[in-house]
């Protein structure tokens, strides 16, 4: 009797002559791996999707949280006026609104910060005190050595850590700090003045204060809000006192919104230490007169 062949495309009997079943394309792919090879990838799989979903939960807890957001890091928000208006109080400035007297635009004082050395060993610091402005100010001193003796500010204020570092080199360095007639010295600004081993301001000089606050727009819960202003006030308070500045000073900050600036009499610069030497107080003008030396620009009006 001949052998019977099978069937082109057809099943190999199995030896009980039933026909063999194909097996799925993938459990043969797998089945050329060692078991516990697959068992170790799998694992592996399942690791890397835990990591992503915590990943994508941390991020959005840090988000609502404010977890990673600088630590009141800018007194003032982008969006606020870069000078603003005098805060309402019983006690007027006998002369006037400080703000006639600043001579620099805006769009400059906007500008991150930068250093420009002059005559007579003046380093003249301009503009906002953006994060890093320290150590490119420290950079500064030292390529330029002993040469700088003063430096002269015309800042809005800026990164409040930032404006205490630097204050600490300049006083490191037994370097003087002065706002001159014309310039401002605002916000966190007064903490880098405050740095100066001999402090002066020109009669028609604006330095003033106000609160500050994370430039973050991440929410903070309250109690964690609360407690990072109380931190930062008493490094703020320390620093002073280590300038040899009366800490009370700041409390005008305090109680002056960020929007507005509580600015300076020449008496209370003399009466806080902020200044080391006595200045006279600019002479209040007539509304519509302009000051001699001074140039009042278009569009600064208060509020």
């Amino acid at each position: 009797m001949s052998e019977v062949q099978p069937l082109p495309g057809a099943l190999p009997a199995s030896l009980d002559g039933a026909p063999r079943r194909r097996r799925n394309p993938i459990v043969r792919y797998f089945a050329r791996f060692d078991d516990g090879e697959v068992v170790r990838w799998v694992f592996r799989g399942m690791l890397l999707g835990a990591i992503g979903v915590l990943a994508l939960d941390l991020n959005e807890l840090s988000r609502e949280n404010g977890w990673w957001a600088p630590e009141a890091s800018m007194p003032a928000a982008p969006s606020d006026p870069i000078l603003p208006p005098v805060v309402q109080t019983d006690t007027p400035l006998p002369s006037g609104d400080p703000r006639r007297f600043v001579t620099t635009g805006e769009e400059i004082l906007a500008r991150p910060m930068t250093f420009t050395l002059q005559g007579d060993g003046v380093l003249a610091a301009e503009g906002s005190i953006d994060q890093g402005a320290a150590a490119r100010f420290a950079a500064e001193i030292e390529a330029r050595g002993e040469y700088v003796k003063t430096v002269s500010l015309n800042s809005p204020g800026g990164a409040l850590d930032d404006a205490m570092a630097m204050a600490r080199l300049v006083r490191g360095r037994g370097i003087a700090t002065q706002v001159a007639d014309g310039a401002i010295c605002a916000s966190s600004c007064p903490l880098l003045l405050a740095g100066g081993l001999t402090r002066t301001a020109g009669p028609m000089a604006a330095v003033g204060v106000h609160q500050f606050y994370a430039a973050s727009q991440a929410t903070t819960a309250p109690a964690q809000a609360m407690a990072d202003a109380q931190a930062t006030t008493a490094r703020i308070s320390r620093h002073l006192i280590d300038m040899g500045i009366d800490p009370t000073l700041w409390l005008h900050a305090l109680d002056t919104p960020p929007q507005a600036l509580y600015y300076f009499s020449p008496e209370e610069l003399a009466k806080y230490r902020l200044v080391t030497t006595p200045i006279a107080t600019a002479q209040k003008v007539a509304p519509g007169k302009a000051e001699t030396g001074s140039a009042t620009k278009p569009g600064l009006t208060p509020g």
